[in-house]
């Protein structure tokens, strides 16, 4: 049977594993989105193993409101990805110093 402990240490490796691969990796901007929203799924998953633990359902459904943030933001990301993409030809943080108005 699993209890809160293992859910909230799933979530603790998770989150671990995306802090390290954002400063692991601080050259792809692809690789730092993917981190980012590994490190929101981890609290996610803290959201829902509590609410499970105590029986509420108010966990679950701010998950609800978490993901739909994130999947927002995700696309966002992309879409400024890509035009960025199209207009350096590179994806690499250091190459991308340089903001126009």
């Amino acid at each position: 049977m699993l209890t809160l402990t293992h859910y909230l240490v799933l979530a603790s490796i998770l989150f671990a594993i995306s802090v390290f691969g954002i400063f692991l990796n601080r050259k792809n901007l692809i690789v730092l989105l993917m981190a980012i929203e590994l490190m929101l799924l981890s609290v996610n998953m803290n959201f829902i193993a509590f609410s499970q633990f105590m029986g509420d359902t108010a966990g679950q459904l701010f998950v609800f409101f978490i993901l739909t943030v994130a999947a927002a933001e995700s696309a966002i990301g992309l879409a400024i990805l890509v035009v960025l993409f199209r207009n350096l030809r590179t994806i690499n943080v250091e190459d991308i110093d340089q903001l126009k108005g």
